[in-house]
This record gives structure tokens, C-alpha cells and sequence, in this order.
């Protein structure tokens, strides 16, 4: 009799016992998700050291600190939209609370763009993308007037010269330091030159460099991607960060990417 109830235990109780010890430790049934994307208006690239926060908060009571539900740092944050996840546990979402998210980007110690309005959430059916619209924050003169601040001492790859594109394995790159010294490959040779930089306008001086010979595509591209750099008299940058090079009219000449 004893050894029948040892049976119906050990094959009754084990799978069970089994079939916990399956179900991962880290699993919560409570634990949900809220994602979306920040962006904002201005046509304006992020360094590459920009860093995005994004919070769940319950702002509940309005005499008192917001409570910080989850939170999510994004670095490098890219350039927008950015996307957002948050994970968040579902038990602490209390009926007739508030909650809200808010986020702000960030270069260093200064706030760049922040939520300037509630954006009010309710968590537990926020089942759709949520999207945060940010406000530039206006408390640096250089990030309205110096524009050029993105440009120096930075590795710019060119994806296209004068609407031709490029060849994939010849790389022409530039690089101009806030020295105004400008140096990078054209796509055979080493070139140096220097350049004027006031605002978003730009010009570039004698370009001279190194006498190696390439295969004839190669010295080609190089040619024109010279003849490019020297008719620039402007530049400016498009929602993905790319660097646009301009002539004096206005008309596309380089498109670069920044390198690495």
C-alpha cells in the first residue's frame, strides 16, 4: 500500500515539479511593455554623443514628486525618431491614478530638447505606438548660431558627389578641424587644404596632395569629389544626420555620412 502512494506521488507530483522548474525565473505574468518614438521639429542632427531618456511616470498627486515607474537611457541616442521600449511592472498600475510619460535629450550636461506638455498614458492599454514630441530647449547660444559645431573634427564619408554616387570600394572622405585645417582621402590620394567656416557657410581653399596612381575609376572620382569640395560654399544637414554640401546657388554637390 505504502509503495502504490510512493507511485502516485512520484508520477503524479514530478511532472508538475517538471513543468515549473520549465517556466523561466525571470518571467513576470505582470510585467508589460509601452514603446513609441521621440522626435522633434527642427531640422537639426544629434552629436554622437547625444543621449535620450525616456520615463513612465504617476503623476498623481500634483503637491508631490512624480513617481518613476520605468525608465530608459538610449546612447547613442542616433537621430530621430528614436525609438523607446519600457518595461514596466503591471501591478503597480492603480485605478483612478495619472501617468504620464516624459522625455529629453541630452550632449553632455545640457538639455537639448525636453516635453514641454503632459503626456498623459494609460498603461495598461497603450497598445499602440506612443510618439513624444520634444521642444527645443533654448539655453545655448552655440546650438542656435554655431551650426558649425557640427561639422569639425569629424570623419565624413562621401556617399554621392553631384547626384553620380560613388564607387563602393573607393572611400573619399574629409575631415575639417575646428583649426579650419581640412585633411582626408579623395580616393587614392592623402589631400590637406583648410577651409572658412561662418555659420552654414563654407569655403574651401587650394586643395593639394600626394601624386600616387590608382586605377582610372578610381582617379575619376577623385577628380570630381576635388572639383566638388572647391565649388562648396555652404553645407547643412538632414533629419538622419548626413552632412549636405551646397554651391553657391544652392545645387547639390556632396553628400556625406559620418564615418565610424
Amino acid at each position: 500500500m505504502i509503495s502504490r502512494v510512493a507511485e502516485f506521488i512520484f508520477f503524479g507530483v514530478a511532472p508538475l515539479l517538471i513543468g515549473l522548474a520549465a517556466i523561466p525565473a525571470n518571467l513576470s505574468a505582470a510585467e508589460r511593455t509601452i514603446a513609441g518614438e521621440v522626435l522633434y521639429r527642427e531640422r537639426i542632427a544629434l552629436p554622437p554623443d547625444a543621449a535620450v531618456l525616456v520615463q513612465l511616470l504617476d503623476v498623481s498627486l500634483a503637491d508631490a514628486a512624480s513617481r518613476i515607474l520605468s525608465e530608459q537611457t538610449i546612447k547613442p541616442a542616433g537621430q530621430v525618431p528614436i525609438p523607446f521600449k519600457l518595461s514596466f511592472d503591471a501591478d503597480r498600475i492603480k485605478p483612478g491614478r495619472t501617468y504620464a510619460l516624459q522625455a529629453r535629450i541630452t550632449v553632455g550636461s545640457t538639455i537639448w530638447f525636453i516635453t514641454d506638455m503632459r503626456n498623459t498614458v494609460d498603461p495598461g492599454a497603450a497598445s499602440s505606438p506612443q510618439s513624444l514630441l520634444l521642444k527645443m530647449v533654448h539655453q545655448s547660444e552655440t546650438l542656435q548660431t554655431r551650426p558649425e559645431d557640427m561639422i569639425f573634427d569629424r570623419t565624413w564619408l562621401a556617399e554621392d558627389i553631384e547626384q553620380r554616387g560613388v564607387i563602393d570600394t573607393a572611400q573619399s572622405t574629409l575631415r575639417i578641424g575646428s583649426d579650419g585645417k581640412i585633411s582626408g582621402i579623395g580616393a587614392c590620394n592623402n589631400y590637406f587644404s583648410t577651409a572658412s567656416v561662418k555659420g552654414t557657410k563654407l569655403q574651401i581653399g587650394e586643395i593639394g596632395s600626394t601624386r600616387k596612381l590608382c586605377p582610372p575609376a578610381i582617379m575619376d572620382q577623385e577628380r570630381k569629389f576635388f572639383e566638388a569640395l572647391s565649388k562648396a560654399a555652404g553645407f547643412h544637414f538632414d533629419g538622419t544626420g548626413k552632412l549636405h554640401l551646397v554651391d553657391a546657388a544652392g545645387r547639390a554637390l556632396l553628400r556625406f555620412a559620418q564615418a565610424g
